[in-house]
């Protein structure tokens, strides 16, 4: 065999130019250090942030836009969702940011079975936010309150009496629809980041339990830990914007 040729293995140190060079595991072969690797990650995380950011953005443009168009017919649209499971829901995921922020922290200090206890806690909050909306989306549906051909105008231009709301005209009442198509583009691409948020969780913590992430390598925790709270930072937008229109006391 070549003198001359060197082969590393993840785990283990090899001798090179007469000295020793540590090669862990988790870094990948196509990095020379492991601070480069966190630099590059690093980097690409952000990155990918900021493409979300823009997302959202151009639907949250679009949402102030018709909205000051639609004024009358967003507040009446608005006035239907309930209040009382945004705010618990917002509550509920605001926990779970916190119990993703916990698990960083024990990653970062090694405390395996916290990092478990905190994904397994974080997936359980990230679950009960997604069946709150599950049970807002099907109240939608009852009322007719999807867009498209069976979208129904009625509760806006004949309001009942408890609601204390402004009947509105028929072409006005149409416009409801524009927002309900963006609420459930808005909230849906919401609850999809969610989804794919827990399939990821799920992931990781199986990786924990192995370890993977107690050993010094917290980057995938730290990264995960940033896309969960765009999420949340996310929702917490859409919670003003979405249910909190031209609201009044008792409602």
């Amino acid at each position: 065999m070549d003198s001359q040729a060197i082969v590393t293995h993840p785990g283990a140190s090899s001798e090179l130019e007469g000295g020793s060079h540590e090669h862990p595991a988790y870094l990948r072969h196509h990095f020379e250090t492991v601070e480069q690797q966190k630099e590059a990650t690093q980097f690409g995380m952000w990155l990918f942030l900021l493409t979300e950011i823009m997302f959202f953005g151009g639907m949250f443009a679009a949402y102030l836009i018709y909205r000051n168009w639609y004024y009358p017919a967003f507040a009446a649209a608005s006035n239907t969702l309930s209040i009382t499971l945004g705010a618990i829901n917002t509550a509920v995921l605001i926990t779970s940011g916190f119990a993703m922020a916990i698990g960083v922290w024990c990653a970062e200090t090694r405390r395996r079975k916290g990092l478990v206890l905190s994904l397994i806690f974080t997936i359980l909050f990230g679950l009960v936010f997604l069946g709150i909306k599950y049970v807002e989306y099907s109240e939608k549906f009852e009322l007719h309150h999807v867009p498209g051909a069976d979208f129904s105008i009625s509760q806006f231009v004949h309001p009942s009496a408890a609601s204390h709301e402004v009947p509105l005209a028929p072409d006005m009442a149409e416009k409801t629809q524009v927002y309900f198509s963006l609420y459930f583009a808005m909230t849906g691409m919401h609850a999809l980041h969610m989804i794919i948020g827990i399939g990821l969780l799920i992931w990781l913590l199986v990786r924990a339990q192995q370890g993977a992430y107690t050993n010094g390598y917290v980057q995938p925790i730290e990264y995960f830990g940033l896309y969960w709270h765009f999420v949340d930072i996310v929702w917490i937008f859409l919670f003003p914007l979405l249910y909190l229109i031209n609201r009044h006391p008792g409602r």
